[in-house]
């Protein structure tokens, strides 16, 4: 098989039981299903072996997190197309054809989204990467369909092919050889931004990723921490601002540092004046405190992140390593452009 989806399981049981068959249903003929399981503690894999023993399972000896966990699993994984899919993603019926035609037809393209939509609310996009993902000046992730905690409904709005920054770790098309020259995820991040981080240093090798909304999942989200968990926000807070440490060009690196001090702190405030939220307040001053002093250990990388390329279709209103021009939190708050539709400049030229 070319293309291997895997599964990155931890005490996910339940999960696997609900969304597991719509993977294999409408998936086995193209790809291999692996399960990669993160040192689980309940009967998840003696209940796979035992449902379902042809899918393939690769055990790994400790929880990794998220993106070591891939990292581990995908080393002993041969194909030339691998597929990241959330345990809470229920696929439709020819979602993959359209992923591997478009990733076969264009070598330039390293990586691509379907349309991500919510299984709670089906017309709706889902939150973790809607119809694919950007980022602002300041490094604030947002999506087609969904900018901070505004959700769009889908009408089809955002059907076209687009070329983005980032695509979704929730279903995650990547070529392999692509995956290990970026260096993989990076797994000291252990969940949250690894992806954006790892598209971010594939953009910058002048390689493109995409959305391709003809392909449909839906997905459920928040299935390992829910939104609101402070771990969450700390982690959030945390991997990005060492997202943006490792891969922000050097003319460009204290300026937005300055901000983001500015802005996290705010942020920090925020939560715990109005909406009296103490373990979130507590994890944005301990993921600053945090990124400080580890931020030594990401060495900026002199022939990837300080280097810039142009990919052959530079994305509109973009710098050149691929960030929007402007401040999401000010078009949104200032501006009230809640829609990804009221953006300025957002189709690409």
């Amino acid at each position: 098989m070319n293309v291997a989806i895997v599964i990155l399981n931890w005490n996910g049981r339940k999960m696997m039981e609900k969304y597991l068959p719509s993977v294999l249903n409408y998936s086995c003929r193209e790809a291999e299903v692996i399960v990669a399981d993160n040192a689980s503690t309940d009967d998840s894999v003696s209940w796979l072996r035992e449902s379902y023993p042809h899918v393939r399972v690769i055990q790994l000896d400790q929880n990794y997190g998220f993106a070591e966990g891939y990292n581990q699993a995908l080393r002993q994984i041969d194909s030339k197309y691998y597929l990241l899919l959330n345990s809470d993603v229920e696929v439709t019926h020819h979602w993959l054809t359209t992923l591997i035609e478009e990733m076969d037809a264009h070598d330039d393209v390293a990586a691509c989204q379907p349309k991500i939509l919510s299984v709670v609310n089906r017309d709706s996009f889902e939150y973790a990467g809607a119809s694919g993902g950007f980022i602002d000046r300041y490094g604030y992730p947002f999506c087609r369909g969904r900018i901070f905690d505004t959700v769009e409904e889908d009408n089809g709005q955002y059907d076209n092919t687009q070329e983005i920054l980032w695509a979704t770790g929730a279903c995650l098309m990547i070529r392999s050889c692509d995956y290990w020259a970026a260096g993989g995820l990076d797994g000291r991040f252990f969940a949250h931004n690894e992806e954006i981080d790892l598209c971010w240093r594939l953009h910058r090798m002048g390689k493109r990723i995409f959305c391709f909304p003809e392909s449909v999942v839906y997905h459920l989200g928040g299935g390992t921490l829910p939104k609101s968990n402070p771990r969450k926000t700390f982690l959030n807070f945390r991997n990005n601002l060492t997202m943006l440490w490792k891969n922000l060009p050097e003319d460009d690196l204290r300026h937005v540092m300055r901000i983001r001090w500015f802005l996290d702190y705010l942020a920090a405030f925020q939560t715990l004046v109005l909406n009296r939220n103490w373990g979130d307040f507590k994890a944005i001053v301990s993921a600053r405190r945090a990124f400080k002093q580890w931020k030594k250990d990401f060495p900026r990388d002199i022939n990837v992140n300080k280097t810039v390329y142009e990919t052959p279709a530079m994305l509109a209103n973009c710098t050149v390593d691929g960030r929007k021009r402007y401040s999401i939190l000010w078009e949104y708050y200032v501006h009230g452009r809640k829609l990804f539709s009221s953006l300025p400049e957002r189709d690409v030229k």
